[in-house]
């Protein structure tokens, strides 16, 4: 069951829970973290984004796989 969307204040808890959801699978992005960029911003609502980085073709590869996977 999807969770509810996190507010822009509990963003660092959005990034963990990924970055676990990920590891159960085996993937790891090591450049995930915060856009603190985003939260500098004016926006409105205030928009708090996750940088996902880079990675290499073997973990695209696997990340690919898990959202086929888990798709529909």
């Amino acid at each position: 069951m999807p969770h509810p969307p996190h507010p822009e204040g509990d963003m660092p808890r959005c990034v963990e829970e990924l970055r676990a959801a990920l590891a159960l699978h085996g993937i790891t992005l090591p450049s995930l973290r915060l856009d603190l960029a985003t939260f500098a911003g004016t926006y409105t609502p205030p928009a708090g984004l996750v940088s996902l980085g880079n990675c290499n073709a073997t973990t695209a590869r696997a990340l690919t796989a898990v959202l086929r996977a888990a798709a529909p």
